[in-house]
């Protein structure tokens, strides 16, 4: 799972995350961020070659009306105000590991909804 720090990190030509990435292909698991992430990361098409690439090949998990009440009460629980992170910390399963640039943020919202799954930090 990719938050926006490592989506960012990744087009930076950040070897960390393209590490991580290339160990996740290798093993042929999924590599999984939600829209909110892809769009706080997006800015011009033309210039975002690396990262064009990489969201070719990863599955982002959009914000379903259902699951924008799931969010805001995450934040609720866990006294935190980023929906994006929120969403992210929704969608990960207990057995995946965040590549984040906020590991502390993150690590508050899956304590929240006490969730196993692990963070990285990029």
């Amino acid at each position: 799972m990719l938050d926006t720090g490592a989506l960012i990190a990744f087009e930076r030509g950040d070897r960390q995350v393209a590490a991580v990435v290339e160990a996740v292909r290798r093993r042929k698991d999924r590599i999984v961020t939600s829209s909110g992430c892809v769009a706080q990361a997006w800015r011009d098409g033309s210039r975002q070659a690396l990262l064009a690439r990489l969201l070719a090949g990863t599955t982002e998990h959009p914000l379903q009306p259902a699951d924008s009440r799931a969010v805001g009460e995450l934040c609720a629980v866990s006294r935190t105000s980023d929906v994006v992170d929120a969403h992210l910390a929704l969608v990960v399963h207990d057995q995946d590991s965040v590549v984040t640039s906020d590991p502390d943020d993150l690590r508050v919202l899956l304590r929240a909804r006490k969730s196993p799954a692990r963070t990285i930090r990029c």
